[in-house]
């Protein structure tokens, strides 16, 4: 079978979540729920029905229940078909019981609405709603016929019209509305899981990203010396080959290769240290490599950094974490995406706290959905009198998702909004009505002393 891509998961594959020895033992508590039921209903209150009919119905549920236990391995798990149908049985065999105890004037008729539940948390919508169908369908059968319970005097036990006809509808609201609310939550629970995934795979691929650069530099030193070697050794075998000059050729090509290496070496060291040992930098470092990759996207990208008014003119030197710069990159993106040719990236600090803006000239959020910016998995109705600025993007809201969970494990409080018109901490403060993302972090939280970046062996704060 293909393995389900990421997205896939909450959709095609939601059947095979189920596992049949969980709804077996389900299933088997709900069969002795309803046998204890019946005896104390016959023996204890003198409720008379069809007995032999009843055990016989109660007898093919529990032979369903030990064929699932013997005939299949307890790792076995219901592909959707298989859910929904023994989601249909369950239904008919308690429907079954219901026409012999009483219809829909016996209390436990509610009880039908637990299938259609549990399939609107495991299945498809359509595999539910098919249920709830099937469910209404028999419920309203057996509304119209099935047989009493009776006293020990023979006497039906019945309830006026209009009780039944409000058992039934209460029935009917509480099946639409249970299984509405579970796929409701299940479907919001699956997104969060989903999308909390995606974040800690992002930052696990920018985590590997910084070891690997530790372990290149880690290489490039360890092999400094083993190669000086080299080249000291081959350059004294030259000198002493004067009188061969094939020897003494090939004894200088090794010290030229020792020489290559070195350099390749060097500079693969300068690039490991760059990605691991520098675990602090000024913020405007910072800023500048959150937005590399979004450099050259044909829309300007202009960097604002002042100090608050008040506070330290010297620019604050911040811990150079991967959630922070794959947080920021994120968010550039967005406004990259969507800007008409301009974003701004403005970062003021005070002496206690540290704001950064990133603004970008293009339509902004779409007002219905400020209130959601950061859930995972919008989705949304586009507004027909609305330009669609980018026509081949649909987006879920995944990244600025990422990006916001990131951040608030740095303690970032983010705000989503759009610009209302002049933009005056811009210059020329152009009027404006792009979106608009402001981050603030305490300062202790992040920054670190400047006077640390000249200890070499800096302590890291988790």
């Amino acid at each position: 079978m293909q393995t389900p891509t990421f997205g896939e998961i909450s959709q095609e594959y939601r059947g095979e979540w189920v596992r049949l020895r969980t709804m077996t033992y389900l299933r088997m508590v709900a069969l002795g729920g309803q046998a204890a039921a019946l005896l104390v209903a016959h023996y204890h209150f003198g409720l008379h029905f069809e007995v032999g009919l009843v055990w016989i119905v109660l007898g093919a549920g529990a032979a369903s229940i030990l064929a699932s236990l013997v005939l299949f391995p307890q790792t076995k798990r219901l592909t959707e078909s298989e859910a929904m149908l023994t989601f249909l049985f369950d239904i008919a065999l308690l429907v079954c019981l219901l026409y012999l105890t009483g219809g829909i004037t016996n209390p436990f008729a509610l009880l039908v609405m637990a299938p259609v539940a549990v399939s609107a948390m495991a299945l498809r919508p359509r595999a539910t709603l098919l249920l709830a169908v099937v469910a209404v369908a028999l419920m309203t059968l057996i509304s119209l016929t099935y047989q009493p319970l009776r006293f020990d005097d023979g006497s039906a036990m019945t309830v006026p019209p209009l009780f039944a006809f409000g058992f039934w509808a209460a029935i009917v609201i509480g099946i639409t509305f249970q299984a509405f609310y579970a796929h409701r939550v299940a479907a919001e629970a699956m997104s969060m899981a989903n999308a909390l995934l995606a974040a800690q795979m992002a930052l696990s691929r920018e985590q590997k990203l910084t070891d690997l650069g530790g372990v290149v530099a880690a290489t490039a030193h360890e092999l400094g010396t083993p190669l000086a070697t080299i080249k000291l050794v081959s350059s004294e075998l030259a000198e002493e080959l004067r009188d061969h000059p094939d020897l003494q050729e090939d004894a200088r090509l090794l010290a030229e290769q020792a020489d290559r290496c070195r350099d390749i070496l060097r500079s693969m060291g300068r690039a490991g240290k760059d990605d691991t040992h520098l675990r602090r930098a000024p913020l405007e470092a910072v800023l500048a490599e959150a937005a590399e990759p979004h450099r050259n996207r044909g829309k300007a990208l202009d960097f604002l950094l002042a100090p608050a008014p008040g506070g330290d003119a010297l620019q604050p030197v911040i811990l150079r974490r991967p959630e922070i710069i794959h947080g920021l990159r994120n968010l550039i993106q967005n406004a990259v995406d969507f800007a008409h040719a301009r974003v701004w990236v403005q970062a003021e600090w005070s002496d206690t706290t540290l704001v950064i803006r990133i603004i970008d000239d293009g339509p902004g959020f779409p007002p219905t959905l400020l209130g959601y910016i950061g859930e995972p998995f919008i989705r949304r109705r586009r507004d027909p009198d609305r330009p669609r600025h980018r026509p081949d993007y649909e987006g879920m809201g995944l990244g600025l998702f990422i990006a916001k969970t990131l951040l608030e494990r740095t303690g970032a409080r983010l705000e989503f909004g759009n610009c209302d018109g002049a933009e005056a901490g811009l210059p020329d403060a152009p009027r404006l009505r792009g979106a608009k993302i402001r981050l603030e972090w305490s300062l202790a939280a992040i920054a670190v002393d400047a006077r640390q970046m000249l200890d070499p062996n800096p302590t890291i704060a988790p």
